[in-house]
């Protein structure tokens, strides 16, 4: 047993992840997932939404399994005038204003707001959905168990937590009692997530559960449709997987999440080597 499977299992993290690629072999159907948390329309008629994102590459063992239709969101009318004030900013301005930002009700409860953490410059950015409370208190995204099954990720595709990794939350406020971010707070921040992708250029992103998924496609997704799919965010590819929290409670689950993440080491070779889609 080398020394990183001792440090994982010591940290309770089985089954150990191992760096292999997995078989092409179409995954079991992962059954119902929560059902999105439902919101009243705005008031007034939003602008048209962003242009909702196309699967760009798939593996083949996933070509028989039909995608679920997309459902466009629409964001608030406001967000357009956000995008245009932070376009001009730099890491250290964007990251003030996420601090003091108050554009949703999620600021009236926060200890403080989580902007992300890692190298700016990054290929690889892991986007989750929000802050929980030990993040909220630490001013840090994954720094409670989920944080610690998601370094064991990283560890397995030969990444690590601030070296060529960028982690974000689609929401950079946490949540009441840790409640899955709601549509119009996912729209209200979306610019903040928006600009830190400018600024890092990332060669890939991979989406961390379904509301970061939603946040970045702009649509209404399953996971288990959109896995083994490569998505576009504006010339990014990006890969949807189950969220590290989602994987603690349902443990069977951290086989498909290693299918994704091999997938994900696969399309960024292949853009290395000139041979992606995207």
């Amino acid at each position: 047993m080398t020394r990183r499977d001792s440090i994982l299992r010591e940290m309770g993290l089985g089954p150990i992840w191992r760096l292999r690629d997995a078989p092409d072999v179409a995954p079991a159907d992962d059954g119902v997932e929560p059902a999105a948390v439902q919101v009243d329309p705005p008031p007034a008629p939003p602008p048209p939404p962003r242009q909702a994102a196309s699967p760009l590459k798939s593996l083949a063992s996933f070509n028989s399994a039909p995608a679920e239709p997309a459902v466009a969101r629409t964001a608030p009318a406001d967000a357009g005038e956000r995008s245009a004030r932070l376009a001009g900013l730099d890491w250290a301005a964007l990251t003030e204003t996420i601090l003091a930002c108050r554009d949703c009700t999620l600021c009236e409860q926060r200890t403080q707001a989580v902007p992300g953490v890692g190298d700016p410059q990054a290929d690889w950015l892991f986007v989750g959905e929000g802050p929980g409370a030990e993040e909220d208190a630490r001013g840090e995204p994954f720094v409670g168990k989920a944080g610690k099954l998601l370094d064991a990720m990283l560890a397995a595709i030969d990444l690590k937590r601030g070296d060529n990794v960028y982690i974000a939350n689609a929401v950079k406020c946490r949540p009441p009692l840790n409640r899955t971010p709601e549509a119009e707070e996912l729209a209200a921040c979306f610019p903040y997530l928006a600009r830190q992708i400018e600024l890092i250029r990332p060669k890939l992103i991979v989406a961390l559960g379904r509301p970061a998924a939603q946040a970045l496609l702009n649509t209404d997704i399953r996971i288990a449709s959109a896995r083994g799919r490569c998505f576009d965010y504006h010339g990014t590819p990006v890969i949807v997987t189950y969220h590290p929290a989602y994987l603690l409670r349902n443990p069977l689950d951290k086989a498909k999440a290693w299918e994704d993440l091999c997938f994900a080491r696969r399309q960024m070779r292949d853009r290395a080597s000139g041979q992606g889609e995207v």
